[in-house]
């Protein structure tokens, strides 16, 4: 069975992150360089949270915020609940479902190790769901 350990392996495009003090412009910018829809707000010690184009549309646009002045610390998503490496895909399935969120932080003994995305965890349960089938193919065939 697939867990985050996995999903992280296989991920496609590298974790970009921000420091809390940089503005919301700087953010987009960066996101919009790497074609990402969100920034991990960290420094080289800590993690503080994440930053999304969802945060941006809630906390900036709808409240007449603007971005060259206002901190990505401000704006950001920080109170995301986390998994760990050993955890299945399904629990963080659940967890994105039930707190209606796209990213989960990676957590290994309050260190933070990384961020799952919802199309992480879709990329590696279509992996496994084609290695079962060539599996299948392999017994009904062999």
């Amino acid at each position: 069975m697939s867990n985050v350990a996995n999903a992280l392996a296989h991920k496609v495009k590298p974790m970009i992150s921000i420091a809390p003090q940089a503005s919301v412009l700087e953010a987009l910018r960066l996101m919009a360089d790497n074609n990402v829809g969100s920034v991990v707000v960290k420094t080289e010690q800590k993690y503080y949270g994440i930053f999304t184009e969802r945060d941006y549309s809630r906390n900036v646009i709808l409240k007449n915020r603007h971005s060259s002045q206002t901190k990505v610390e401000e704006v950001m998503s920080s109170d995301l609940p986390s998994v760990s490496s050993t955890d299945s895909l399904d629990h963080c399935m659940a967890l994105m479902s039930t707190h209606n969120i796209r990213y989960l932080p990676v957590m290994e003994d309050h260190v933070f190790a990384g961020i799952i995305s919802i199309t992480d965890v879709i990329r590696e349960k279509v992996l496994q769901q084609k290695e079962m089938i060539g599996h299948l193919q392999n017994y009904i065939h062999g």
